[in-house]
Order: structure tokens, then C-alpha cells, then sequence
């Protein structure tokens, strides 16, 4: 039987080759902009085919997500585009592995395995060392959207949709993981914003995102939160509200705070809203969605009579339609003084714009209090032109040695960035 996320993507291929079967982003003014009823129990208990869309205005008539070459980029493609990634002085990026499609989330086994989850595949793959070659092995297929994943006391940890699942000694049974063990599964079934992402911490307890099944609307009361999960005992608290959809986040090693990327809501314009960076000082605080965006931009339909000045607003807008997703506090010793305790941001990059922007990462220098944060640039070159994308970065682990490895489900491929002085 098809899932609805694979009728989707479906869905969302056909609809970007329409898109880009002629050039100058030509649009159809004969079709009528597409709408939805996102108000009603039945659009988000079966959320239609192409939920992502949300409702087309007339100036981004047509805009759909890009669909990303199925087999990855080739060893060769690979090497010619690390050959285009800018990055400051002194630093070097290589592809520490290919061939692993549409990679997400990575976590380090306790042993040195990299474990990387995927988007639409099914699939979660290890990659271990085999005398200097890196070797890719699909470890789980068939999950729903695993993303996002963990590893804590030799356990595997995936979380594909609805289900968060535990497989004991991992780094033993690569072979055979087997069913593993459901450990928490108070989540919606929808795949429509529902593939998550893992932040653990300090207690081995989980930060879970849940996004709406929608682009803007009310949400049920299940979803635009984050929770904090116990995969021990399966007790979880509602840590934060009002978040539309977050893939990435982190704790502070200073104070014990998450941090999380959060994406906007699509079409309003191409410069409207900003995609942010949050931080949760307190236990139910809300971030605005759908009432009030990027801090200080009501929703013109939704906002219905509050002020944003209600809302926690974020520590930094990133920019419109960037989408940040996996981010990292840097904590190693590798890179240059000033980077300790920086937060680096993988950017996947637009689509609901007519140039896009994003597809880099940026660097976030800011104290634990979230004051006077400053950004800057710190890699890119996976976008050439209006919407030439390269790559797609969505995540970032520190490795052992103070590098760091980038996830890229575009180009199928996990990257190393490393520092070393002139």
C-alpha cells in the first residue's frame, strides 16, 4: 500500500517539473490559485496529497518545492561541488561519505558508528570506517519518515512520525536490528509536518517538534509544540507552544536551554516572514504560530485580536524562506577560540520564493542570555543562480576530533568541514 507521505512526494514531483518545464518561472493564469479548508478535523486527520502547497497567493503563483536528484550526486559530482563551497581562511571541506540518500539527522555511536536518518526513504544507514573508506550500509528500511534519531547507553534511537523506537546494543547487530521497541507513541499519524528531530539533554531526556499538518491555521491541540520526552518510562511534558515547524535543535552546554530552529509560514511574500532561532527559558512559553510571526508581523487572517508583544519573540530572524533546520552548539576544540560555544545552522534553502537563499550554513555568535546576537555566513556555494541548488545541507555533528559533518539530502551526501591553522 502507497503511504500518504509517498503519495506526496509523488504529488510534489509532478507538481515541480510542471514548474520547471518552462523557463523565467512562467505561470498559468488560466488555473485558479489553489486554496484549502485547513479548519476542519477532516483536512488534518487526511491531509490532501499536496497539504504543503497551502493557499497560493497571484504573485507566487506556482511556487512548489524542487524535488532533488533520486540517486544523489556521483563521487565526481560531489568532488567538483566541494570544490565551490566557500568558507573563511583556514578552513576545508571534503565528502567524508557518499551514497547516502536524502541523509537527515546523524548521531555518533558510543563505538565510532555514524548513524544518519532519511527523508521520504525509509531508511537509516550506518557508516563505519573500513581502512580509511567509508562504508554505507542500510541498516532499517521501511520507516515511516525517520529523521530524526539519538543514540544513548548502546541504543539506538529512531523516530519515524508517530512511533519513537529503541534498539538495544545497535553497534553489535548492524546486520540484524530487528523490530526494535516502541518507547513512546503518543503522536499524530500524519507525515504532514510530522517527521522530527532529536535534541537530548543533560537528564538523556528528548525535545520532540511537532508541526501542524498545514502551512497556516489553527492547530489541533496535539501539534505547533514541543515536547520533552523520558524514552525510559515514556513520560512526556509540553515544554514550549505556538512553534509551526521545527527540524533542528540543541542545548546549551552553559545552561541547559534548548535552542530550535523554527521555519515560518509560506505565502505571504518573498521577504515575509522570517524563518527564526528561539530559545526556551521557561516551561510553556508560546512562539507566536499562527497568531504572530517573526516576532513583530500579525498574521493577517489569524492573528485574530492578539499582539505579538504576547508571544516569547525569537533571539534572531534568520531571513525568509532560509529554512533552518539541524543546528549545533560547537563545543570542540579544533576550530579557532572565538567559535567555542557558537551555534552553527544548516540552512536548506527555499522554495516558496522566486530566487532562493539559504543552502549554507551561518554562524550565530551569542552569550547564553540570547542578547546581541550576531550572524554571519560561515559556508556556501551549494546554490548557483535563482534556484540552481548544488546541495542542501539540514544538519550538523561535531565529530571526535573538533570537525564537523554536514548532512545533505539533496546530494546524498555527508561532508567534513575542518580547521587548521596556516
Amino acid at each position: 500500500m502507497t503511504s500518504m507521505f509517498h503519495r506526496s512526494v509523488l504529488a510534489l514531483a509532478a507538481v515541480a517539473l510542471l514548474a520547471g518545464a518552462s523557463s523565467g518561472h512562467a505561470q498559468d493564469k488560466s488555473k485558479p490559485l489553489k486554496k484549502y479548508d485547513s479548519s476542519t478535523k477532516e483536512f488534518w486527520t487526511h491531509p490532501p496529497d499536496d497539504w504543503f502547497l497551502g493557499d497560493e497567493t497571484e504573485a507566487q503563483k506556482g511556487l512548489a518545492p524542487p524535488s532533488g536528484p533520486p540517486t544523489g550526486a556521483s563521487d565526481a559530482e560531489l568532488a567538483n561541488i566541494v570544490k565551490k563551497i566557500k568558507l573563511p581562511a583556514g578552513f576545508k571541506i571534503e565528502v567524508y561519505a557518499s551514497g547516502v540518500l536524502a541523509a537527515r539527522q546523524m548521531a555518533w555511536g558510543d563505538k565510532g558508528t555514524l548513524f544518519v536518518g532519511s527523508f521520504g526513504l525509509g531508511n537509516v544507514y550506518a557508516i563505519k570506517d573500513n581502512n580509511g573508506k567509508k562504508e554505507v550500509k542500510t541498516v532499517l528500511k521501511g520507516l515511516n519518515m525517520p529523521t530524526g534519531l539519538a543514540f544513548r547507553d548502546g541504543a539506538l534511537y529512531v523516530i519515524a512520525v508517530d512511533k519513537l523506537i529503541r534498539y538495544d546494543n545497535a553497534e553489535a547487530n548492524l546486520d540484524k536490528l530487528g523490530d526494535g521497541k516502541v518507547v513512546y507513541d503518543d503522536m499524530p499519524s500524519y507525515a504532514a509536518h510530522g517527521w522530527k528531530y532529536i535534541a537530548v539533554d543533560k537528564e538523556g531526556w528528548f525535545f520532540l517538534p511537532f508541526g501542524p499538518p498545514f502551512n497556516i491555521g489553527i492547530p489541533p491541540t496535539s501539534v505547533s509544540q514541543i515536547r520533552r520526552v523520558d524514552p525510559k518510562t515514556g513520560n512526556a511534558e509540553i515544554w514550549a507552544l505556538g512553534v509551526r515547524n521545527s527540524v533542528g535543535g540543541d542545548v546549551d552546554p552553559r545552561t541547559g536551554k534548548l535552542w530550535f530552529t523554527e521555519n515560518a509560514r509560506d505565502w505571504i511574500s518573498d521577504d515575509l516572514p522570517s524563518d527564526k532561532l528561539n530559545m526556551i527559558n521557561r516551561i510553556g512559553e508560546h512562539f507566536g504560530y499562527p497568531y504572530c510571526h517573526q516576532g513583530n508581523l500579525p498574521d493577517d487572517k489569524f492573528a485574530m485580536g492578539h499582539k505579538c508583544s504576547e508571544f516569547t519573540p525569537p533571539v534572531l530572524n534568520l531571513g525568509a524562506h532560509v529554512a533552518p533546520l539541524g543546528m549545533k552548539f560547537y563545543t570542540g576544540n579544533q576550530f579557532p577560540a572565538d567559535y567555542k560555544n557558537n551555534i552553527l545552522i544548516a540552512e536548506h534553502g527555499s522554495w516558496n520564493r522566486h530566487k532562493y537563499q539559504g543552502a549554507r550554513i551561518v554562524r550565530v555568535i551569542v552569550g547564553p542570555d540570547g542578547k546581541n546576537p550576531k550572524r554571519e555566513v560561515f559556508a556556501s556555494g551549494w546554490l548557483e543562480g535563482d534556484q540552481g541548488y548544488l546541495g542542501r545541507p539540514n544538519d550538523i555533528l561535531l565529530d571526535k576530533d573538533g570537525s564537523i559533518l554536514v548532512a545533505d539530502d539533496w546530494a546524498g551526501a555527508i561532508y567534513r568541514i575542518s580547521y587548521s591553522k596556516k
